[in-house]
């Protein structure tokens, strides 16, 4: 079973916030599982801040896990079902999860 882990410089709560999102999923499970983009994925574990594991309607689950530390977080992905190499993906995953993030601006 495929396995990365990193301590990025971003909360729980900020971390959250970017991989509790159905679109991220979907798109994840396209990179990591050669799956259309648009495949249904169903959330089998979701512990705010903390947990999160989906699978995909093709062949494979995605399992990630937040911990504090320090200051920042430690991110453990760990995937089931992969088709072929998955490390490089799973970088370029951890990689879009540690890069700053663009928000609108708005006027209050």
């Amino acid at each position: 079973m495929p396995t990365i882990e990193r301590t990025l410089v971003k909360s729980p709560p900020e971390l959250w916030e970017l991989v509790d999102d159905p679109e991220l999923m979907r798109r994840w499970s396209a990179k990591l599982f050669g799956a259309a983009a648009n495949t249904e994925v169903d959330v089998v574990e979701h512990e705010p801040e903390s947990r999160l594991a989906w699978e995909s309607s093709g062949p494979g689950r995605v399992e990630l896990a937040l911990a504090e530390k320090g200051w920042g977080t430690n991110v453990e992905i760990r995937i089931e079902g992969s088709n072929g190499d998955a490390a490089e993906a799973l970088e370029d995953l951890l990689e879009e999860l540690a890069s700053p993030q663009k928000r609108p601006f708005t006027r209050t």
